[in-house]
């Protein structure tokens, strides 16, 4: 059995201000250095081992990755396939700004029409999962990368265990830990959104309609 921890990056001032971040390379807040740091301490406390840490190359993920390496005595391997969706002309902008400037966005349209789209963003990230799952039969893995990403690759493990309508997206928050289990093919969700280290709230759910002043709880 394998066995992959994906661990979204810490927060950033555009994650809390609720800004579309998509590939840009916007770096860890102060409060999400301070979070990796939590999370690379519970690890550390837990006795938890990798036999291989991944990110994505973005920076927020990468530095997240590399606190929990330091933390571990680990090197972080950067994988491009990772990153979070090319969002477009929606990069910086919030829910409100993106509706405002582009008529029919989260109604007629779901992303950016200059952006990647959601399926072929959803293969990539899926695919890359599956592929690293295949690199490593019977190992321990930790992919650290964005809060999109997991997401959409737990709708790609929904649609390879046959499920034709991916179940609904969950929240996914600042270095939360989401465990899942594969063997023989079949792929078990082993935890959710674990935020046990962290206190306070979290930044704005990216898709919720009211993102910009909806924090969520951890």
């Amino acid at each position: 059995m394998t066995t992959i921890v994906l661990i979204r990056h810490g927060e950033t001032e555009w994650n809390r201000s609720g800004r579309w971040q998509g590939q840009a390379d916007v770096p860890l807040s102060e409060d999400g250095r301070q979070q990796a740091q939590a999370l690379a301490r519970r690890l550390k406390h837990e006795g938890t081992t990798f036999d291989h840490l991944y990110a994505s190359d973005l920076s927020r993920a990468l530095e997240t990755a590399q606190a929990i390496g330091a933390a571990l005595r680990m090197p972080v391997h950067p994988f491009p396939a990772l990153r979070e969706i090319n969002v477009g002309s929606w990069s910086g902008l919030t829910r409100t700004e993106i509706m405002a400037r582009f008529p029919g966005a989260f109604t007629g349209f779901f992303h950016s029409p200059d952006g990647e789209s959601l399926d072929a963003f959803r293969d990539r990230v899926g695919e890359g999962l599956v592929h690293l799952a295949q690199r490593h039969p019977g190992e321990r893995l930790a992919i650290v990368t964005h809060g999109g990403t997991i997401r959409s690759m737990l709708q790609y493990v929904a649609l390879l265990q046959g499920q034709p309508d991916p179940p609904s997206l969950p929240f996914i928050g600042n270095t939360s830990l989401t465990e899942l289990e594969v063997q023989g093919g079949v792929w078990r969700i082993v935890r959710l959104n674990d935020l046990a280290h962290l206190d306070g709230d979290q930044a704005p759910d990216m898709l919720s309609p009211q993102n910009e002043s909806a924090v969520v709880s951890s």
